[in-house]
């Protein structure tokens, strides 16, 4: 399913202070501290993984991929989740998936297609296997989201994975609620057609106006980055909505000291107030590009409590004011 070294999700990755508190059982399983549920967290793919292979084994779970996947909300993907949830209908919710994908992996690009009355969302087998519990985990959690954003009637015709059949599939069975089928070509859902046009529970246009700007300028600052910078700009842009952006706050919500953030900084020769002003320029452009924001409203949505703080803050970085950048960019 995927073929990423990022999986990014906002709050409690591993879900430890729900699935895990049920079980009495530490967080600390995993070898690492409990997350804080304000944090945004970057882990790579295989550590992701084998995070979800030790919890299986300590906890004597192997549906511990069914298990997270149910305890994952939408604003555990931080502003795509948001982005997701203010959608009008399942079909952009879907179409923004494919779309922004990229936010919270590198992943094999998932597809959609047609078949009869049925539509197919479908991971492609990738050069680099997730293994079972990253599969189940993903679709268990999509489940999760689409009956959690609509009315919660979502009928699934038929779940696919390329993992090998389990000795008992009783609790797939019970939670997709249909068909499950394993050691198929691709990892897929199958669902009806008409589900494409349900509505969900609290659309805002507005909100998904902002959040999209948000998502995109995110991934405008990827192409050919390090992943490790990439973290850091993803949790700049995750606190830049409380304000303070500091070495001592990224580094905080990544879960690691500030010197060891910087000497990977210094590794990559990145300097961090560079870095952060540069993720924060490129979220202010794509607001700015918005002529239905105000700039007192994209200073807000930045974390400046001021207008005129914002603007001495954007003319450092562009050396033009907002409403000069804007005009020039209408003209």
């Amino acid at each position: 399913m995927c073929e990423s070294r990022l999986l990014h999700l906002q709050n409690s990755l591993l879900t430890r202070k729900f699935y895990f508190s049920q079980r009495w059982i530490s967080g600390g399983i995993t070898g690492e501290s409990s997350p804080n549920c304000q944090e945004v967290r970057l882990y790579a793919l295989d550590h992701w993984r084998r995070l979800l292979e030790r919890a299986a084994e300590v906890c004597n779970d192997p549906l511990l991929g069914l298990h997270v996947g149910q305890r994952i909300a939408p604003a555990h993907l931080g502003v795509l989740g948001y982005a997701l949830g203010a959608c009008p209908d399942v079909g952009a919710v879907l179409q923004r998936w494919q779309q922004y994908d990229r936010v919270v992996a590198n992943v094999t690009p998932a597809e959609l297609r047609t078949e009869g009355k049925s539509v197919v969302m479908t991971w492609p087998r990738s050069t680099e296997p997730t293994g079972p519990l990253v599969d189940e985990t993903a679709l268990a959690a999509m489940t999760r989201f689409t009956r959690a954003m609509t009315d919660g009637d979502v009928r699934l015709e038929e779940v696919c994975f390329v993992n090998a059949t389990p000795q008992d599939t009783t609790p797939y069975l019970a939670y997709f609620g249909c068909p499950v089928k394993f050691d198929q070509p691709e990892t897929s859902l199958r669902f009806p057609a008409d589900l494409l046009q349900a509505p969900l529970r609290q659309p805002d246009e507005a909100l998904l106006r902002i959040m999209e700007l948000q998502v995109q300028a995110v991934l405008g600052a990827m192409p050919k980055m390090d992943d490790m910078e990439h973290a850091i700009r993803q949790a700049v842009a995750g606190l830049a909505r409380q304000g303070e952006v500091s070495l001592e706050t990224v580094a905080s919500s990544m879960h690691m000291t500030p010197r060891t953030l910087q000497r990977r900084l210094d590794k990559l020769g990145l300097k961090f107030r560079e870095l952060r002003d540069d993720t924060r320029r490129r979220i202010a452009e794509n607001y700015l590009k918005d002529p239905r924001l105000s700039l007192a409203e994209v200073a807000w949505i930045l974390g400046y409590s001021e207008h005129s703080a914002f603007t001495r803050a954007f003319r450092r970085w562009t050396s033009q004011s907002p409403q000069a950048w804007r005009r020039e960019m209408d003209a």
